[in-house]
């Protein structure tokens, strides 16, 4: 039931405690952490409000078709009441979707080619393109921090920051491995072949208020950068290259010139990437709780793409499939996917 998933008192509940929280003399003192607190407050009571409303309103209406019984028109009057409220109460079930913590900040999202060379590594660029079709469908401003060139066409491996509303709560729902079937265009013999990739997604983490890094725990390396900028990726070692040495953790960044720049958005990958750690095992932790089985990254394609011997998309997870592969592919149609995982999620809370 929707209004259990909510769970209107929990939510209060947290209304009340952060609502104390912001009454303390020091909750000011750190700007980024009270700025972090006061969007989380604001979320909440506008998501409470509308449901104890709807909540009081639907009371309301069971009361007066009680009364209206012995009543046929007072009963018709009910009924568009009732008819009314459901695409407002469609409204918040799907918005629930977007009730994690993290939703609503910006995603890093990183592709990694998987074995085969350059058929994996031009699947990996096509999925690139397709997300930034999608991207642009959305007006989201998109920044590559990180790439690896591919040996003879396509991408090895490339990062991008995507900015917007819900980035995060969108993308999340494409973390997984993709699964490309189709003619090869680099085989002479025109074979068939199948193509995977993995697609990761994290939350752009908020400065120092989701993780704290000792700076002793880090590794900085300087090396000069594979890929275009002329005679200062030549000359220059402004590529950085950071290790998290408690958790092995190691992010790159080197499409900007300056090596302290390079350095910043290191950081900013590498807090995002630790963040992401700490979700996984917070998962980990519920599922264990539940007695639920978490698969291996590799472990099993979320998506298939199929260009041969028919076309389809087809996202294993909801069974949602469409055979206009040019509209996803080409055209970052992605919405009724990202939909569908989405519902799938409320269902399953």
């Amino acid at each position: 039931m929707t209004w259990c998933v909510f769970d209107i008192p929990a939510k209060e509940k947290e209304i009340a405690e952060l609502e104390y929280l912001t009454s303390q003399a020091e909750f000011w003192q750190d700007s980024q952490q009270a700025q972090t607190t006061m969007r989380r407050l604001t979320e909440l009571r506008k998501s409470a409000d509308q449901w104890r409303s709807l909540e009081r309103r639907l009371i309301e209406l069971n009361e007066l078709s009680k009364l209206a019984e012995d009543d046929p028109a007072l009963f018709s009057d009910v009924q568009k009441d009732l008819d009314a409220l459901v695409p407002e109460l469609d409204k918040l079930e799907f918005e629930l979707a977007y009730s994690g913590k993290y939703d609503d900040r910006n995603a890093i999202l990183s592709i990694h080619a998987g074995a085969g060379g350059v058929e994996s590594q031009d699947w990996a660029e096509m999925l690139l393109n397709m997300y930034l079709r999608w991207a642009e469908k959305r007006d989201y401003n998109t920044e590559i921090v990180e790439e690896s060139a591919g040996d003879e066409a396509g991408i090895k491996s490339i990062t991008v920051i995507f900015r917007g509303p819900y980035a995060y709560g969108n993308l999340r729902s494409e973390h997984g491995v993709h699964r490309l079937i189709r003619l090869s265009p680099f085989d002479s013999d025109h074979a068939r072949h199948t193509s995977f990739a993995l697609v990761e997604v994290m939350p752009e983490a908020e400065a120092d208020t989701d993780i704290e890094i000792k700076p002793e725990d880090i590794k900085l390396e300087a090396y000069r950068s594979s890929g275009a900028g002329g005679q200062n990726v030549q000359k220059v070692s402004s590529a950085v290259r950071l290790t998290h040495i408690p958790t092995g953790t190691v992010v790159t960044a080197q499409t900007e010139r300056s090596q302290y720049q390079n350095r910043e958005i290191a950081m900013s990958l590498l807090k995002s990437r630790l963040l992401k750690l700490k979700i996984a095992e917070q998962e980990a932790e519920r599922a264990r709780l539940k007695g639920e089985r978490i698969s291996a990254e590799w472990g099993s394609q979320i998506r298939s793409y199929v260009l041969h011997p028919y076309k389809m998309v087809k996202d294993h997870r909801t069974d949602y499939e469409t055979g206009n592969t040019a509209a996803v592919l080409e055209q970052g149609e992605l919405d009724p996917f990202i939909n569908a995982y989405l519902r799938s999620q409320i269902t399953a809370s």
